[in-house]
């Protein structure tokens, strides 16, 4: 298994486990957190089967989930998933990403950064390719600042690509940003 130790100046992940599930679930049930997400049931046996199956995914290293920590007091502020992987594109998809009240100012920035070094640096992928609700406006303004690029859209999603090239460009001057504040 690749590295799992990723760790930010204020944040950590590490992977999710089962006993992750009652956090997860009142995330994803969370009317502040979920009007982006696709839904789920309301049941939290259902969260638990899904990390289960996920976990076997992990293992055979087809998606990582994370629990977004403090690196304080290690409390759970959110989440965030690698999916999707087309090996013959070398191109992963992100998201599951949510945190709470309870995060760190530069949690999101910090947070994008360690996606994207585990996924270029780490696993070794060329291209991150993404869909984003056409409601989420502050996501896809996120995404736009990093540089990615819009390639088109469905009905529901504005669909985009960003490069490893591209991240390494303006890598440097974000982990400014978070380590001069």
């Amino acid at each position: 298994m690749k590295n799992m130790e990723f760790r930010s100046k204020t944040i950590h992940f590490r992977l999710v486990e089962v006993t992750d599930a009652q956090f997860i679930h009142s995330l994803r049930t969370d009317e502040k957190y979920n009007s982006h997400l696709s839904t789920i049931d309301d049941d939290e046996t259902k969260q638990v089967e899904w990390i289960i199956n996920y976990k076997e995914r992990e293992r055979l290293n087809k998606e990582y989930y994370f629990i977004i920590q403090r690196n304080s007091d290690h409390l759970p502020i959110g989440t965030v998933r690698l999916y999707d992987f087309i090996d013959n594109e070398q191109s992963f998809c992100w998201g599951s990403w949510i945190l709470n009240e309870n995060k760190s100012k530069y949690a999101a920035l910090e947070s994008a950064l360690l996606i994207y070094d585990f996924a270029f640096f780490e696993l070794g992928f060329n291209r991150c390719h993404m869909d984003i609700r056409k409601e989420n406006l502050r996501v896809i303004d996120f995404h736009k600042r990093f540089g990615v690029k819009i390639i088109g859209e469905t009905d529901a999603d504005i669909l985009g690509h960003y490069y490893v090239e591209d991240y390494i460009k303006i890598r440097n001057d974000i982990s400014k940003i978070i380590e001069n504040n």
